[in-house]
């Protein structure tokens, strides 16, 4: 489960199977806060230069 900052929040839907970076609560491991999402292109650069599979 993630939480989506207020600055993005407008701007951001994350649906399954997106590309995100997200950042852990310290107190709750179950929960973070989401940092960043990739769009289709990064997500298909990121796969050709092997930093995901």
């Amino acid at each position: 489960m993630g939480r989506i900052p207020g600055s993005k929040k407008k701007k951001m839907w994350i649906r399954e199977g997106d590309v995100v970076i997200a950042n852990p609560w310290e107190i709750q491991d179950s929960k973070a806060e989401v940092i960043w999402k990739y769009t289709r292109p990064q997500v298909e650069w990121l796969e050709r230069k092997g930093y995901i599979k």
